[in-house]
């Protein structure tokens, strides 16, 4: 009976490792066919029928006789990409031609947060290794890792003026893959908004090269809108929006067909952002702007799915009841709205407390009204001097009993609405808050309703007339190229760059106009510029030309010691070949020592295969054209 049970359980645990030894036998299969077809499929699919694979356990063999060395190396690009790198084993030969195509040389260059990833196949004549510790000075304490493959092949000069292109842009972006080709290069970053998008592609299309093709695609991420914010109005029977914010351009599309069906004459921007409570936004906005539209007049606010529709004073309460009504069905179950019909103004009403932030054009901010204690006078007044100046703050408000619990609120959400302001004012009271003024944000009516909204309750009653306005945009404000070197030949007309006797230092009148021009340079961004020194014909030529150079480079060392930055700024030294008078009068002399400013520029592509600029999406736009260059003049004194 016992001996029975042994055999029974040793049966039992036998036939268990029987089925598991088949059991990954069968795994073992499997995960050898699924990895050798789908490399085989990824081949195919690429054209690459020459190649035979097979698979061994984890490991991928790739066998066959590949066309070239490039050919070979794509192979192995390909199986890396459906299975590990590391599992692929090469058993590829190199098909024997005397004549073979050189390969194309191409590089990958990805770097993020954690380093920078070198991949692809560059000539042997390449310092790599001097490349390589580039990358890593570049990248500091991240880590740089070198997947590179090397041919010893002739390369096109364009070459190398596309990989000098590719390292200068590379180093002001800090998330980017960078494609490398002999005559191209393709940039794909992004920006953290919309402004600094525009101001990296400018940036980007500077210094290119003019035998180089450069494709740059930067975006910028949809912006988080919080609380999804929607704000139309008819006043005085003009249509307008405070705030337009959709989910898709077809809710887009909606909102704005709505509104001009309501009355609205104006262009209206409508962000596409998110955050939207529900896929119905675009309907539900759609039908609130058309009841306004019925009504003649009021307000309708959208914070998230809480809709707060105002009626004109005035309104006849059955045309009220009738339109809101036919509203309330319509809507999605998602909204809640809440509709007011306001009383008329009843005589002798009694005189509304208020609280008034005003914003000069020069930055000063003055606070008067009423605040309900002097605790809230102190932090208004602090908040007032944290948000603007310290010491552009003046504070009149007075202290007033009787005033409603919420007006704390009120008064500080005011004051952060004026902080989107470039000028205007702020005016709150109990029952509404007025914003009027000027910004150079385009979607500051947006920021300001969603704030309003957020901060006060979505049934809270405010008015919104800001103005965009471009002078006030610090990106639309930066000066151009030329604007810039305009600039810096108005100061050189009216002070000259003077010098000490023979040598190439500043004396103190230089100084005071190196000043001025740093702070011109300052805005103006990275622009080439070329800083050309000039003498009169006194002295042996080598001397003049050697003094010309020393005091050229004294100017480019006085800019950056002024925090200019200088990296795309150049100085020679002309000596005396370049005369603007004639030496033989003192005043002529006088006249040929100088600086100059000179604006270097690409020359333009005379057609769209010859540009050296094109974008990703649409490979056939022209090349931006640099402004035409502008040389200010300048002097100095030998």
């Amino acid at each position: 009976m016992r001996l029975s049970a042994i055999f029974a359980i040793a049966g039992t645990f036998l036939l268990a490792g029987v089925l598991c030894l088949v059991a990954a036998g069968f795994s073992v299969r499997v995960i050898e066919d699924n990895a050798r077809n789908s490399v085989r499929s990824e081949l195919d699919k690429e054209g690459m029928t020459w190649t035979e694979v097979d698979a061994d356990g984890l490991q991928v063999f790739l066998a066959g006789v590949a066309p070239s060395e490039a050919k070979r190396f794509a192979a192995l690009t390909v199986a890396g990409r459906i299975v590990d790198a590391a599992r692929v084993i090469d058993q590829m030969l190199i098909e024997d031609t005397a004549e073979m195509a050189p390969p194309r040389f191409s590089m990958e260059i990805l770097r993020n947060d954690h380093g920078i990833s070198l991949i692809g196949l560059i000539p042997a004549q390449m310092d790599r290794d001097a490349f390589v510790a580039e990358m890593e000075e570049m990248a500091g304490d991240a880590e740089v890792t070198d997947l590179l493959e090397a041919a010893d092949y002739p390369v096109a000069d364009s070459w190398n003026e596309a990989i000098s292109y590719a390292v200068r842009a590379l180093g002001q972006l800090p998330r980017a893959k960078i494609s490398v080709d002999a005559g191209r290069v393709a940039i794909t970053t992004m920006a953290d908004s919309p402004e600094k998008k525009v101001l990296l592609e400018q940036s980007l299309q500077r210094r290119v090269p003019s035998n180089v093709r450069v494709a740059v695609n930067v975006s910028a991420p949809r912006p988080v809108i919080t609380p999804f914010t929607l704000r139309f109005l008819i006043e005085d029977d003009v249509a307008r929006f405070d705030a337009c914010s959709a989910d898709t351009p077809q809710a887009q599309k909606r909102l704005l067909e709505a509104a001009r069906a309501a009355g609205l004459e104006d262009d209206a921007e409508c962000v596409i952002g998110l955050g939207v409570p529900t896929p119905e936004w675009g309907k539900a906005g759609a039908l609130a702007i058309k009841a306004i539209g019925e009504l003649g007049g009021g307000s309708v606010t959208f914070a998230d799915a809480d809709i707060t529709l105002v009626a004109a004073q005035g309104t006849a309460e059955a045309k009220f009841d009738d339109v809101v009504g036919g509203l309330n069905s319509d809507l999605p179950d998602v909204f809640a709205l809440h509709a007011v019909l306001p009383q008329p103004e009843a005589e002798g009403a009694p005189v509304i407390p208020d609280f008034v932030a005003t914003l000069s054009p020069e930055g000063l901010v003055q606070l008067r009204g009423k605040v309900g204690s002097q605790r809230l006078r102190d932090t208004v007044d602090s908040f007032a001097k944290a948000r603007f100046r310290s010491d552009a703050v003046y504070t009149r408000a007075r202290v007033a009993e009787g005033l409603p619990a919420e007006w704390p609120m009120r008064v500080l959400t005011g004051l952060e609405a004026l902080g989107f302001l470039g000028q205007g004012a702020v005016v709150v009271t109990p029952d509404n808050v007025t914003v009027t003024g000027m910004t150079g944000r385009k979607e500051a009516n947006a920021q300001i309703a969603g704030l309003l909204a957020e901060k006060l309750g979505a049934s809270a009653q405010f008015d919104i007339d800001v103005q965009y306005q471009e002078a006030l945009d610090p990106v639309a404000g930066l000066p151009t190229p030329e604007e810039c070197m305009a600039q810096i030949a108005q100061i050189q007309e009216e002070r000259k760059i003077n010098f000490e006797p023979g040598s190439g230092t500043l004396d103190g009148n230089g100084a005071s106009v190196m000043n001025d021009i740093a702070d011109i340079l300052s805005k103006c961004g990275e622009i080439q510029i070329e800083i050309g020194g000039h003498t009169d014909s006194q002295g042996r030529e080598e001397m003049n030309e050697e003094l010309s150079e020393a005091r050229a480079n004294a100017v480019l060392d006085a800019l950056r010691a002024r925090r200019v930055l200088t990296s795309s700024y150049s100085a020679v030294g002309y000596g005396e070949s370049q005369p603007i008078a004639g030496n033989d009068t003192e005043e002529g002399r006088e006249a040929n020592r100088r600086i100059e400013f000179t604006l270097i520029e690409a020359e333009p592509a005379p057609d769209l295969e010859d540009s050296g600029l094109e974008s990703l999406e649409e490979e056939g736009q022209e090349e931006s054209v640099t402004p035409e260059e502008e040389e200010g003049s300048g002097d100095e004194q030998n």
